[in-house]
């Protein structure tokens, strides 16, 4: 998956950037305090994307 794709399903979701670093994105979802971090790739794995949407606890893409 595009990382553009999965930046924009995590703030639909109402996840907020909280600060890039060199070579990850942390993001927080404040509706419950829950953090993870994208990676700075152009794809992303299925795999990844489901794994960090568990992590921040919203609906997997």
């Amino acid at each position: 998956m595009k990382r553009n794709a999965f930046i924009k399903h995590l703030k639909t979701n109402g996840c907020v950037l909280v600060r890039e670093g060199a070579n990850h994105s942390l993001f927080l979802n404040p509706n419950n305090g829950k953090k993870s971090t994208v990676g700075r790739h152009p794809e992303l794995s299925e795999l990844m994307c489901k794994i960090i949407c568990k992590q921040l606890e919203i609906p997997s893409i």
